[in-house]
């Protein structure tokens, strides 16, 4: 066969044609699902690496079994289901592999206990004095930055600066404030 009549090739002609031994009919298969296999796997998980791990086990699969396709079935949703079954296998492995105390453990305390109030306090009164210590310029960055929680384009259109002016006194103004808390301690 010619690329291009692979290329405008049915997937069940493909189908056939990897059935029989032909790789090239295969590869056509694997860039025609390899993207929306990899997107559903990357949504899944929220990781890369992993996604691209359970595509290539998807269409080891694939090849393996491709003489089991039935055409009562698109391909698509044969490898679809071949996928999502990957997948759930994985997510199966990942949970037998937390042991059973940390399936189980108590969470952690929401609130901090009295040593950590204490530093807690500790630290945010450093912090207002170092922030006191500031230029304006700076302390007023600072303060719609992380106290009033502005983005930093709010912030350049409420000043009426240039972003990246936002951006370097904020970093100049943080510096600041963590150089004169080491100094304090």
């Amino acid at each position: 066969m010619e690329i291009d009549d692979y290329i405008v090739a049915s997937d069940s002609s493909l189908v056939e044609l990897a059935a029989s031994g032909d790789q090239q009919a295969f590869e056509y298969l694997f860039t025609r699902y390899r993207d929306a296999l990899m997107r559903l796997f990357e949504q899944r998980l929220g990781d890369k690496a992993m996604a691209s791990d359970l595509l290539q086990e998807t269409f080891i699969k694939v090849y393996l079994h491709i003489e089991n396709y039935s055409k009562s079935y698109t391909f698509g949703q044969w490898i679809y289901t071949i996928a999502r079954n990957t997948l759930i296998d994985h997510l199966r492995r990942r949970n037998d592999d937390i042991s059973i105390d940390e399936r189980f453990r108590i969470p952690m305390a929401t609130t901090p206990s009295p040593e950590e109030s204490v530093i807690i306090s500790q630290s945010r009164a450093h912090f207002y004095a170092a922030l006191e210590e500031l230029s304006d310029e700076y302390r007023e960055v600072i303060e719609m930055r992380f106290l009033d929680e502005y983005s930093y384009d709010e912030i350049a259109e409420k000043l009426s600066r240039p972003l990246n002016t936002v951006k370097t006194q904020i970093r100049r103004g943080r510096a600041e404030i963590c150089r004169r808390i080491i100094e304090k301690e």
